[in-house]
């Protein structure tokens, strides 16, 4: 595999950061200049500690990141002996989130009441933002099932991709779902949402959970991998097609040239819904749809076998069809 990796396509997380120090800055500066909060002391010093909370807090999210890759990392025994690396903006920036909205419901209800309606719509916005953050504190369990259950390799042995590894959760899946399988994983190892982008941790929890012996970890990218046509049986990639952006059709290409005719795939993604609103906000508008994606699929030659959601998420099962 090509150890030359593309630009980076996952540097959002500073977008959370920045965010959230304006929001508290204001919380902090602004709002307890407000008559409303202002003449009560107990609200101006609530207003300060919690800007003062956010913007801290944010701080963390931003700079945690880099913090961590530059230091030696320091494994202790009371560690969980699975460890995805979750950057803490992923969890922490719906909560944060959360508590902002709530924060304004509160300050339009004392300075406005006339403006209840809007007050009641953050609040409502605040419990949905909250949710958000319950559901991205589940998946950084090692017990959180991380994909759905489709036959994705039938007979149970072979080679299976695992496209956009990271840290390994979707590889360790597939392991404990076929013991006699053998995987390669890929990925840029480059997102700044996981811990040194996901190598070392990698390799850590597969030597844990007991499948390093079965596991070749190749570093490249999805839209142009170096692997012969009709190379593997089966493959997954979850969470990381939907992060190719323009180049999405061109790794859905890729992954049906190194299957082999008639091997499965299973595609995990992020779609516009609920959940995913409480997670990603307004980001989530910028989804691709159902349709789009079955479209992409079958534009590529791929055949759509099952189709359903999964904590949240959607997926396609596919099969490559002979050409």
């Amino acid at each position: 595999m090509s150890t030359q990796a593309p630009p980076r396509s996952h540097s959002h997380m500073w977008l959370v950061g920045v965010a959230g120090l304006l929001a508290g800055l204001a919380l902090m500066i602004y709002v307890p200049t407000l008559k409303a909060v202002s003449g009560t002391l107990f609200l101006v010093a609530g207003f300060h500690l919690l800007g003062a909370l956010i913007a801290l807090t944010s701080i963390r999210i931003t700079f945690r990141s880099r913090w961590r890759r530059s230091r030696p990392r320091v494994t202790s025994t009371s560690q969980s002996p699975l460890d995805f690396g979750w950057a803490p903006a992923w969890t922490l920036g719906p909560l944060l989130f959360a508590v902002v909205l709530w924060a304004l419901a509160v300050v339009i209800e004392l300075s406005w009441p006339l403006w209840w309606p809007v007050a009641f719509l953050f609040g409502l916005l605040g419990a949905g933002a909250f949710a958000g953050y319950l559901i991205a504190k589940t998946t950084t369990d090692a017990h959180f099932a991380p994909l759905p259950m489709v036959d994705l390799l039938p007979g149970g042995q072979g080679v299976v991709l695992d496209g956009g590894c990271g840290a390994g959760r979707t590889s360790l899946a597939v392991a404990n779902a076929y013991p006699q399988a053998k995987l390669v994983a890929v990925d840029r190892f480059d997102s700044d949402y996981i811990q040194d982008g996901g190598r070392s941790l990698l390799t850590r929890n597969a030597t844990h959970a007991g499948f390093i012996d079965r596991l070749q970890i190749a570093q490249g990218d999805l839209t142009a991998m170096q692997f012969a046509d009709d190379f593997f049986d089966a493959a997954v990639s979850a969470h990381a097609m939907d992060h190719l952006g323009h180049a999405t059709e061109r790794g859905l290409a890729e992954m049906w040239r190194v299957l082999k005719p008639g091997a499965h795939f299973l595609l995990v993604v992020w779609v516009p819904g609920w959940m995913m609103f409480a997670v990603a906000n307004v980001l989530s508008f910028f989804l691709r749809g159902r349709a789009e994606w079955r479209a992409l699929a079958r534009g590529v030659g791929f055949e759509l076998l099952r189709e359903g959601d999964f904590n949240g998420y959607w997926y396609l099962l596919l099969k490559k069809r002979a050409p």
